[in-house]
């Protein structure tokens, strides 16, 4: 070839050009290109895959988990007393520190591999005209210009312009969302046509369902249609969740204040007390350590990691920590339409005979169900019209269903796989009929015909198809008496357009005799005296558990939007079942019209609508954008290739574990073990679970924190020897914090959870009440081991002892505040409540002999400065508990009080 295309030349609109023009664009023919013009372009475009991106190292994802503002503090605290010399409190600050590390960096787990799922998408070999003659090649070795074959099974190895199609249907599913593979022809289309409708092109990745065509290559790996969703998925910026952005205000605020009270110390002990500098650094320190909640975030991950457990048990498979609590505060869910909300199985709905409407039962291919007139069962030896139609769509079928693993398959078409399951529902056996002769089905006839002899010797012509091609063939119809009558067309068309309006594809059935002599079949031979048996309505029915999910998910004041690449009135008519609005009410916005929407449109419009249709992946996208910046908290869910972008901007992301492809389920957060949408209703219930017992934990540490760092502030300020020192409150801040606060993690669901609505997102994960609670709890315990301290010296006892008999009182404090902090405002002084969190009890036994082995061991003794005591000494401590879970349950009982 003389001349070579440019990207420029294979980024115009193929679809829209006329196939002749396309090739001579490419400088190709319909006999393809030369090897040596192959290996140029090669140079020039690259190969035929998808860019790989840079990964993230395991380093980088482990130092990643050192980036919180309490961790920098801590950090410098270790510094400090290194530079001190005390190498213990170092250790020990450092351990805590890694320890945090290792846990959320095992729990997060392998960094997101959304781009590796596309490239398996991509086909492995390609049939290409080189030289003049067809070669099986590697598909990555395809350029512009190359002409391809393509024949049934396989899958499309680049962006093609058809010149030549025949019979060819290819399941675009993945990339448009439709139900039913696509017709494909050679002509153009509008430039402005969405992908489900550009019917002359092939894209990369899709599967070929039936017949067969060629095309020239018009785009190759990063520039075809899978190329720039690839793209958008790697452009796409993951937004911070909820959780996120509030401990990271939080981390921040409160650092601020430890570092201020720190440098507050320092002065006061070295200004005004005239302390040592060095003792007054490490009171300093003591004090930073004491105010800091080391264990806050362990006890963070280790509450959404059973959370994650639990969703698990529930078929729910969480990739990402976060997600789990993120799904408790979603206000929108975005949900894909085929195979999400719907069973991507076509399913026969209703049939419509002269004889009558019958109405059909069952779900998906599953041969169950019950074909009713008015309510009664029709069987076919009664009704002679529905068996006629049934003998039809039954023999003229080319499809089988098998049962796989307990699921039902379908071998062939979609839309034929519905005929057979209705044909299996009726107790139609087509095994007995002989076929002599065929017409296969072809996207400019859109009919199918077979030539069979019936079990009593009788041959006919059997026709299905699209029902305005087979009125054209009939004059006749098989009327209500069970005798042939004249058509009558306006009736059809009213039928037609009626099960049109409920979202169903229509097909029709028609037949006619012929004599025992003819054994070939002919287009000619459908031309005259067909009849007219009836019509069949299909659909891909929306799942049942999935109508109940939604009315859930609308009782907890969540709104759920449908967007998919489906026509729009088959979205409508789903929308419609799924409860999403009524007839009246309902609007369905296309993709068009949210091409031409500006941002603070798309805004307005989500707002107040509930369905999209004929949506590009930039769609969902855009949409979930919009959402976003009206400040919801967005789920997305789906399968397909198209929907990997918005999930993976989406707050929540949530793929179909079954049927759901490799690239959105990598870029998804939760993907669901069994494809059904109330799992999500399900997980969402549990991630309201899970936020209510972070808050209850945050409620127990931070006033044990907040007493320690209440005893080390007054001591200094007073200037009065340290009760603690820095290496204790590590000790009572990991080991008995995490354990008794690891209790609350198990605490189950309050009632009502799901009757409440979504907390606003923004909302401070701390209310005035609980600041209330944390000041309060900080005193009355803080202000109890400060007076055991002193009191114990007063006593003569000696410092060592004295620090020992401090922290017994600060832990065993804490052990009975667990008991308060498990319910938020109601009373903890009902047996029946205490009873219903076993942890509670086993962490509290727990502490109690983790305690017993701070005060007793001698390596113990060594590492944290403590001594034995004698066992009269644990009175005060039990006595102080005691007085302290009374206060709690006072105060509580107050704020329960109804106000005047």
């Amino acid at each position: 070839m003389s001349q070579t295309p440019n990207r420029n030349t294979t980024a115009a609109a193929p679809h829209a050009a006329d196939a002749g023009r396309v090739l001579a664009a490419l400088a190709s023919s319909a006999q393809g290109l030369a090897g040596e013009e192959a290996a140029r372009r090669l140079e020039i475009f690259g190969p035929n895959r998808l860019p790989a991106p840079a990964k993230e190292g395991l380093l980088r994802r482990f130092l990643k988990h050192f980036n919180d503002v309490l961790i920098y503090v801590l950090l410098a605290a270790a510094a400090i007393t290194a530079a001190l010399g005390h190498w213990i409190d170092t250790g020990v600050i450092l351990g805590v520190v890694v320890i945090n590390a290792i846990i959320g960096f095992v729990q997060e787990g392998k960094a997101e591999a959304a781009l590796e799922g596309i490239r398996k998408m991509l086909s492995v070999h390609a049939h290409v005209r080189r030289d003049g003659r067809w070669r099986a090649i590697d598909a990555d070795q395809l350029v512009p210009g190359d002409v391809v074959r393509l024949r049934s099974g396989d899958r499309v190895p680049a962006d093609l312009r058809l010149f030549e199609a025949t019979n060819l249907r290819i399941e675009e599913s993945a990339l448009t969302g439709e139900s039913v593979p696509a017709d494909k022809g050679t002509d153009a289309v509008d430039a402005d046509a969405g992908v489900g409708d550009r019917l002359g092109m092939a894209f990369s990745g899709t599967l070929v369902a039936a017949g067969r065509g060629s095309g020239v290559v018009v785009a190759t790996g990063g520039d075809t249609e899978l190329g720039r969703i690839n793209r958008l998925i790697a452009e796409v910026e993951t937004l911070q969740t909820p959780l996120t952005r509030q401990m990271g205000r939080f981390s921040k605020l409160l650092s601020i204040v430890i570092v201020a009270l720190a440098l507050l110390m320092l002065a006061i002990g070295a200004g005004v007390h005239r302390q040592p500098l060095a003792e007054v650094f490490l009171a300093a320190i003591g004090f930073a350590v004491a105010a800091i909640p080391e264990g806050l975030p362990a006890i963070l991950t280790i509450t959404l990691a059973l959370g994650v457990q639990r969703m698990a048990q529930r078929n729910a498979i969480t990739r990402k920590l976060t997600a789990v609590e993120t799904l408790g505060s979603v206000t929108v869910i975005c949900s894909d339409k085929t195979g999400t909300l719907t069973r991507n199985e076509m399913t026969a709905r209703h049939v419509v005979t002269r004889g009558g409407f019958y109405e059909v039962s069952g779900t998906g291919y599953r041969p169950e169900g019950e074909i009713t007139l008015e309510g009664k069962v029709a069987g076919l030896a009664d009704h002679g019209h529905l068996h006629a139609l049934i003998e039809v769509i039954a023999v003229a079928n080319d499809t089988h269903l098998a049962e796989e693993d307990g699921q039902w398959k379908v071998t062939g078409e979609p839309t034929e796989g519905a005929l057979r399951t209705l044909a299996h529902k009726a107790g139609f056996d087509a095994g007995t009929h002989e076929r002599h002769a065929s017409i296969p089905f072809e996207s400019a006839n859109k009919f199918m015909a077979t030539l069979n002899t019936a079990p009593g010797g009788v041959r006919r012509i059997l026709l299905k198809g699209a029902p305005d091609r087979l009125l054209d063939r009939c004059h006749l119809e098989l009327g209500a008496t069970g005798g042939f009558e004249a058509l009558d067309r306006a009736f059809w068309e009213a039928q037609i357009e009626a099960l049109s309006a409920e979202g169903l594809r229509v097909l029709a059935a028609a037949t006619r005799e012929v004599g025992h002599d003819k054994d070939a079949l002919a287009l000619e031979d459908l031309e005259e005296d067909m009849v007219f048996l009836g019509l069949i309505g299909i659909i891909d029915p929306p799942r049942p558990e999935a109508i109940d999910a939604i009315r859930s998910c609308h009782a907890a004041g969540i709104r759920v939007k449908m967007i998919t690449g489906d026509h729009a009135g088959t979205a409508r008519a789903i929308g419609i079942e799924m409860g999403l609005g009524t007839a009246g009410s309902l609007k369905v916005i296309t993709g068009a019209e949210i091409e031409a929407a500006s941002d603070e449109d798309l805004q307005r419009i989500v707002q107040h609508c509930d369905i999209f249709a004929r949506t590009s992946p930039e769609h969902k996208l855009r949409l979930v954008k919009a959402l976003q910046a009206r400040g919801e908290v967005v789920a997305m869910t789906g399968d397909g290739v198209n929907d990997a972008p918005a999930l993976k901007r989406a707050d929540v992301g949530v793929a179909m574990g079954i049927k759901g492809t490799e690239a959105t389920k990598e870029a998804a957060e939760i993907v669901l073990a069994d494809d059904n949408f109330s799992t999500i209703e399900r997980a969402i219930e549990e991630g309201r679970t899970i936020y209510d017992n972070l808050r209850k934990a945050i409620l127990f540490i931070l006033p044990t924190n907040g007493a320690q760092g209440l005893v080390m502030l007054a001591a200094v300020v007073l200037g009065l020897t340290l009760p603690l020192t820095p290496v204790q409150i590590l000790w009572v801040n990991m080991v008995v914090a995490v354990t008794l606060a690891l209790a609350l993690a198990f605490e189950p669901a309050e009632p009502g959870v799901m009757e409440r609505p979504p907390r606003k997102p923004g909302t401070p994960i701390m209310d005035a009440r609980m600041l209330w609670r944390v000041g309060s709890v900080s005193l009355l315990i803080g202000g109890a081991t400060i007076l055991s301290f002193e009191y114990a010296l007063a006593q003569g006892m000696e410092l060592a002892a004295a620090r020992t008999l401090a922290v017994n009182t600060l832990v065993v404090a804490q052990a009975c505040y667990l008991f308060n902090s498990r319910f938020l405002t109601a009373s903890s002084l009902a047996p029946a409540r205490m009873l219903t969190n076993p942890g509670a009890i086993v962490s509290v036994a727990t502490l109690g002999l983790l305690q017993l082995g701070f005060v007793y061991l001698p390596v113990m003794n060594a590492w944290f400065g403590t001594t034995p005591l004698p066992l009269d000494h644990w009175g005060a401590p039990l006595v102080t508990g005691v007085l302290v879970f009374l206060v709690i349950e006072g105060e509580k009982a107050a704020l329960r009080r109804p106000r005047r």
